[in-house]
């Protein structure tokens, strides 16, 4: 693997006193986490007071808009760079929630942190194993991410096809129904933080992000733009949207940079205040 860059940090501006203008790569990327935690956002206060929960979303898109490569998976768009931003936002998630189309082209697995990680982790105050969580409608999840000690926590509705298949295979922790026709995602969240799992990390698809994204459930986006061009059909970060109407609109957190790969992070709250 290529080895990983230093980030350049543009914004929040470096000369604050205190902050790195830099952040060179560390096993356990304590500096570059802590950036991440300092400005994170809180649950939003049209949820409630007593609510804890936040959404970050994780993507990647190529500097023509497409969101995968000609492969159909980001790992072609994607490089070193990314990948330290990615491990460290999982750091801060209790769950990470993905597709079940996702799941399958990106050929997601139980997952792990790397030691030095999972220290920076519990210093974060996470001390519980990364989950995953995988939204299906149809029921289709990768035969693998159902086997073992901690299988994914599979999110579905009740109009689900393999629904009874589901229920006599997984314990009931690990299964979520919500919705009847169509999974309702807002619902999906409300329990999965009643399981003490309020820090969702989600990582697509186009399909997903575009259902939460136009439910006014994502907090944050942190978008890395890719030095690429790939052309061809390929989707967008979101698909199957209708029109923002009006568009969402966003406020740039930080910005960072290596080797030509621009890392942003947009705080996303003010749209959902007003979209409420």
């Amino acid at each position: 693997m290529t080895r990983a860059p230093v980030l350049d940090v543009l914004l929040p501006h470096p000369e604050v006193p205190g902050r790195p203008a830099r952040l060179a790569p560390r096993d356990d990327e304590a500096q570059l986490v802590a950036l991440l935690d300092e400005y994170s956002p809180r649950a939003a206060p049209l949820r409630g007071a007593g609510s804890a929960r936040v959404v970050r979303a994780n993507m990647i898109a190529t500097l023509d808009g497409a969101a995968t490569g000609p492969d159909h998976v980001t790992g072609s768009i994607n490089g070193a760079a990314d990948l330290r931003v990615f491990r460290s936002l999982r750091a801060l998630a209790d769950v990470v929630l993905v597709g079940a189309g996702t799941a399958r082209q990106e050929r997601y697995r139980e997952l792990d942190l790397p030691d030095a990680l999972v220290e920076t982790r519990r210093a974060h105050g996470r001390p519980a194993p990364l989950e995953l969580a995988v939204v299906t409608r149809s029921g289709d999840v990768p035969e693998e991410l159902l086997e073992g000690d901690r299988p994914a926590i599979v999110v579905t509705a009740g109009s689900c096809p393999r629904l009874r298949a589901l229920q006599d295979r997984l314990p009931p922790d690990r299964l979520v129904v919500a919705g009847d026709d169509a999974v309702d995602l807002r619902a999906a969240l409300d329990v999965l933080e009643a399981r003490s799992l309020p820090s969702v990390l989600a990582e697509g698809g186009p399909a997903l992000l575009g259902d939460l994204v136009t439910g006014s459930l994502v907090d944050e986006l942190c978008l890395t733009w890719s030095p690429a061009l790939v052309g061809g059909p390929a989707p967008r970060i979101l698909a199957g949207t209708p029109w923002l109407a009006p568009p969402r609109t966003a406020r740039l957190v930080h910005l960072l940079h290596a080797d030509g790969v621009l890392l942003g992070r947009w705080d996303l709250r003010a749209a959902a205040v007003l979209d409420a």
